[in-house]
């Protein structure tokens, strides 16, 4: 009886390591394209719209109607063969993919299976950006452009099922790798790093739980014959489903019944793999050339063109951004690549100020910690690179303590504010005291807001005096408040000490 091993720490670490079981996966990635309208019909792409409400005579399967190519499905598959370092098929056309569900009113789906539009690419896997113990290239065999299938859903209560075909003809590109990967992490970085370059060059919103994104794995076990996991949604489901095909094919040869390992394709169900049905071949689909569709002639330079038009990808911004000049922590610069328009804003700030300790502080600290304590998303008409460069040299020159730059953001996010930062600063009552008060009337007033914490929180000064220095921060951080860090933190600390001591 298969042991639930296969989801542990320990099952994983003999995957990677076990030479007598060697695993082979491979991966089929269906991608939802981002266009206006579907494949092969006028009818709007949609997610959440309401059943059966985007849907034209041809996704329907009228008879008599015909399809008409969508040629921004043809762009947006030609910049992912490109980023992805595939050859541009100059000829490519589609097919008819034989098979009867509710789901596929045509009958037949419509698919590039003889000649599709890109083959043999590469994405390489590497320790410093990708998380895999050893470099990895996982080659690509194709990418195809082809329609999407509608949604069947189960109705519990009455037993009845529902057939939506707002999705049907949405356009797809499928992406077939060779079974280059041999452990569970490369898999699980290839489909993260998939994901990431697809939302970044504007293909797919790269989502696995809506099915923006749904991987289908091969999995074979000492070059027996493999197995297809079908419709994966989410990282967890990719690894454990791995994991467990694995254990299971390992079971059967360590049984010496290596003959039930057939070609099949199999479903997850949360805890195991169950079998859907044997494999089909393609004789059994009965692929021939769709005949209403023109072929696909492109310009040998297609690749060429297109790649001028690409941003730099992710890769190649993570090692941007975490070398000299700007330094982020790796973390830090994939949330930058995550967030073009947070990216945007840390490059335009760091050309205006060209500091790198204050502006990787203030991007990745005092800005994000700002909009989080106002529930609020980031807004740059209200917090703008000129706005922010002009509080920064504030606080780097001294004239605005930090603690008043974070009150003075607070304020401004919350109040949408849209005056000039000296009248913010007056509004807000958070200028430094001004050179005609003087040093002893400061003093005084130190003196007089410290006297009163001390008094006001005698449990907190009688830890400091049992030796837990670190509560003087919260004694300090209320005399900050109570001035909104007018005074430096500093001056603050030393009275404390004087009093308590």
């Amino acid at each position: 009886m298969l042991r639930r091993l296969h989801t542990s720490t320990r099952a994983l670490a003999e995957l990677r390591s076990n030479p007598d079981y060697r695993l082979k996966c491979g991966l089929e990635i269906h991608t939802q394209l981002q266009t206006k309208h579907k494949l092969f019909s006028l009818s709007p792409t949609s997610i959440n719209a309401w059943p059966n409400s985007n849907v034209s005579y041809f996704d329907a399967g009228l008879p008599g109607t015909q399809p008409k190519l969508n040629p921004e499905a043809i762009l947006l598959a030609l910049k992912t063969a490109v980023a992805l370092n595939c050859e541009i098929q100059s000829h490519s056309c589609f097919d008819r993919k034989h098979y009867f569900y509710p789901d596929q009113p045509l009958g037949y789906q419509i698919t590039q299976h003889y000649h599709p539009i890109a083959k043999r690419g590469k994405l390489e896997l590497n320790k410093q950006f990708d998380e895999v113990q050893i470099p990895k290239t996982i080659r690509i065999e194709q990418i195809q452009i082809e329609q999407d299938t509608g949604k069947t859903t189960h109705d519990d209560f009455d037993h009845t099922i529902n057939i939506d075909l707002n999705r049907a003809n949405t356009p797809l590109i499928e992406l077939v790798t060779k079974p280059d990967f041999d452990t569970v992490d490369q898999v699980k970085a290839f489909v993260k790093k998939f994901q990431s370059l697809v939302r970044h060059i504007g293909v797919c919103t790269g989502d696995l739980e809506t099915g923006a994104i749904r991987v289908d794995v091969n999995v074979s076990v000492n070059g027996y014959p493999r197995v297809e996991i079908k419709n994966l949604n989410s990282h967890s489901e990719i690894s454990q489903s791995i994991m467990h095909e694995y254990w299971r094919q390992v079971e059967l040869i360590k049984q010496d019944k290596s003959e039930e390992l057939q070609q099949e394709t199999r479903g997850w169900d949360g805890e195991k793999t169950i079998l859907l049905r044997k494999k089909e071949s393609s004789v059994d689909y009965r692929y021939f050339p769709d005949s209403e569709l023109p072929h696909v002639i492109l310009d040998p330079t297609i690749g060429d063109q297109i790649r001028a038009t690409l941003p730099e990808l992710p890769e190649e911004l993570l090692r941007k951004l975490t070398s000299m000049p700007y330094n982020l922590e790796l973390r830090y610069a994939r949330h930058l690549v995550e967030h073009p328009y947070i990216m945007k804003f840390y490059f335009d700030l760091f050309d205006k100020m060209n500091n790198t300790k204050m502006v990787n502080n203030w991007v990745t600290q005092e800005l994000p910690a700002a909009f989080s304590k106002m529930n609020e998303q980031w807004d740059f008409n209200i917090v703008s690179v000129d706005r922010v460069v002009e509080i920064m040299q504030l606080v780097a020159s001294k004239k605005l303590s930090l603690t008043s730059a974070r009150h003075l953001i607070y304020n401004m996010i919350k109040h949408k504010n849209e005056g000039s930062i000296g009248e913010l600063i007056v509004k807000y009552d958070l200028a430094p005291p001004s050179e005609s008060v003087s040093s002893e009337e400061i003093n005084e007033a130190i003196n007089e807001i410290c006297e009163e914490i001390v008094n006001a929180n005698e449990d907190v000064v009688a830890k400091i005096r049992r030796g837990q220095t670190k509560s003087m921060k919260y004694l300090v951080g209320l005399a900050m408040k109570e001035t909104q860090g007018k005074i430096p933190a500093k001056d603050f600390e030393n009275k404390f000490k004087m009093l308590i001591v």
